[in-house]
């Protein structure tokens, strides 16, 4: 009991330890690797969606961006316009323009450009507090395109929240500005002005946190929206209108040393352009597939639960269920979250997962100290006792085993002395006596070995034995009764060295019997012996102070158990036994017949 009292606190503990990790976000780096691997899947794209690259031929053909005049995108703007019915239902600009240009003539081209035909959105972005690490702060500085171009598009912010790995795995839905203004972000508003352009409701909103950020359910991996569409090719007429005839058209840098690639969840190996980014998040918008992550005190109480109850299952349980548990519960778990993340849920997928297998690792551990600590304290409890082979038995039979008292067991019993000993002993020196006496108990104890019995106690030149305990035994009674002829067979060639010797010698008498008996450790707790008591040993110790040298005396459950095996002789009730009303038949046993 205080054992599993022990188990359930520690249990206990290690559950508000796991939950504790879990409410903090302590391992959100290795949480958000798994959920990254197990939440962001690709999905078929709608096609609605065409990429315009500034890539690396373009900048071969028209030179470095920064060389590229403003006119050349009111370019780019009016070929995609040319056609009314070709022209794409929205177009977005990642491309920051802040501030007058020294070509006011190129400005002023590339803003009315953008005031013909469908709606244009251009890039803004924010300065924050903080680099936006986790967590967002007031804006110290906000960049907008110059008046003229503000004037004739719409505007949303380009700005990332990186996690604190450094990976993106969250948007910003928008940022409030000191001034009281609230910008959206540049895939909000293109979602808006193209449901506004299309007739659809721009229903879909993303649950965001108190900073307006939200979780980013990536549509594909980098790569995954590029048609191989770029600038140079758009204004050669190489690229046919109807690629992106009322679609949406996103316009910006896709090459390396732009400065405008980043690690996203999605894939942590290859790198993702600005306005691919973009597109997986309208694109998610469009799809209706973004998901909210689930809060924290909910999935720590659960995380809490788990870890209690695979530390309470997992205590003292073997290997096989255990481990079918452990494994059970991770992949129904993963499973619990694959499924609540189609149902638009995040939750955590690693602290549950992390505590079970904790639990399961600890628990085993613990088991196998525990049955190795066990085995020892049943070898040396029972080693002094039994034969080796029943010692092997007990600890096969697990936990447990040095607290089998007070089981009752129906046991065969038996009691031998040394007759004759007391008067042999005053003829002899204290040193002899002892060396004679050992060497019959040691003949006792071979006996009851070889025979598989419990060696019970040596009570002076007394031997206390029984057969039945603390395993059951098939064929205890005459195993018991072999032992007792065992002794008188191999008690002769002593007999004859003490006859040599000292011109005297002693015999055995020996008494069995068969019945119930309480048998377990029995004593205090820091001096027990284990022992059988009752009458069923109180009736073989009688038979025996009654058996003359050289006999033995059995009862009459011993006989009719043996009838066949053993020959008796029947003494009626010549022999009374103390404690025992008149009529208590005894028998001699004279031969083993098989």
């Amino acid at each position: 009991m205080k054992k599993r009292r022990r188990n359930l606190i520690g249990s206990v503990a290690a559950g508000l330890f796991f939950a504790f990790l879990c409410a903090k976000g302590m391992l959100y780096a290795q949480d958000s690797y798994m959920a990254d691997a197990l939440y962001q899947r690709p999905v078929p794209q709608n096609g609605e969606i065409v990429l315009i690259n500034i890539d690396r031929e373009s900048l071969e053909e028209l030179g470095p961006f920064a060389s590229w005049g403003r006119a050349l995108m009111g370019d780019v703007v009016n070929t995609l316009n040319q056609d009314p019915e070709t022209a794409p239902a929205v177009i977005g600009i990642d491309v920051l323009y802040v501030g007058e240009s020294d070509d006011p003539d190129g400005d002023a081209f590339f803003a009315e450009a953008c005031e013909k035909g469908c709606p244009v959105v251009t890039a803004c972005a924010g300065t924050f507090g903080t680099d936006l690490i986790e967590e967002t702060d007031a804006v110290t500085a906000f960049d907008e395109p110059y008046e003229a171009l503000k004037n004739a598009t719409w505007q949303g912010h380009i700005n990332s929240m990186f996690d604190a790995d450094g990976i993106l795995r969250h948007g910003i839905w928008q940022v409030d500005l000191p001034d009281g203004r609230q910008i959206p972000s540049f895939h909000r508003q293109i979602y808006e002005q193209y449901c506004k352009q299309t007739g659809r409701k721009a229903d879909t909103v993303p649950y965001c946190d108190r900073n307006y950020c939200y979780y980013v359910s990536f549509q594909g991996k980098p790569g995954a929206y590029d048609d191989g569409y770029n600038v140079v090719e758009l204004l050669n007429g190489e690229i046919d209108p109807e690629a992106y005839a009322g679609k949406i058209v996103l316009i910006g840098p896709y090459a390396a040393g732009m400065q405008d690639d980043f690690t996203t969840a999605a894939d942590h190996a290859s790198k993702m352009y600005g306005i691919e980014y973009q597109a997986n998040m309208i694109d998610a918008l469009l799809q209706g597939t973004t998901k909210r992550e689930a809060s924290g005190m909910p999935q720590a109480l659960a995380v809490f639960l788990v870890s209690v109850l695979c530390g309470l299952f997992f205590y003292n349980r073997s290997l096989l269920p255990s481990l079918a548990v452990w494994l059970g519960t991770i992949l129904g778990y993963l499973g619990i979250c694959y499924g609540a993340c189609e149902g638009g849920i995040i939750l955590s997928p690693l602290y549950i997962p992390l505590a079970v297998s904790a639990m399961f690792v600890f628990q085993m551990a613990s088991n196998y100290v525990r049955t190795a600590v066990e085995k020892r304290r049943v070898t040396a409890t029972f080693q002094r006792y039994v034969a080796p082979e029943i010692v092997s038995e007990l600890l096969k039979e697990g936990s447990g085993a040095e607290e089998l008292g007070g089981k009752l067991c129906k046991i065969a019993v038996l009691f031998v002395d040394i007759r004759g000993f007391t008067a042999m002993s005053e003829a002899l020196t204290p040193e002899e006596v002892v060396r004679i006496l050992n060497r019959y108990l040691s003949l006792t104890t071979s006996c009851i070995f070889e025979n598989g019995g419990t060696l019970d106690k040596f009570v002076g030149d007394c031997t206390m034995a029984f057969w039945g305990a603390p395993l059951p035994q098939e064929d205890s009674i005459y195993k018991a009764v072999k032992t007792a002829f065992d002794m008188m067979e191999k008690s002769r060639e002593l007999q004859t060295v003490l006859q040599e010797k000292f011109g005297r010698t002693v015999s055995f008498g020996i008494g069995i019997h068969y019945g119930e008996a309480v048998v377990g450790n029995i004593g205090a707790k820091n001096r027990m012996d284990y022992t059988a008591i009752g009458d069923t040993v109180n009736t073989a110790a009688r038979l025996e102070s009654n058996a003359p040298g050289g006999c033995i005396y059995v009862s009459r459950e011993v006989a009719d158990a043996l009838k066949d095996r053993v020959r008796f002789t029947s003494l009626g009730d010549s022999v009374r036994l103390k404690g025992k009303a008149a009529g208590f038949e005894v028998l001699r046993a004279e031969e083993l017949l098989s």
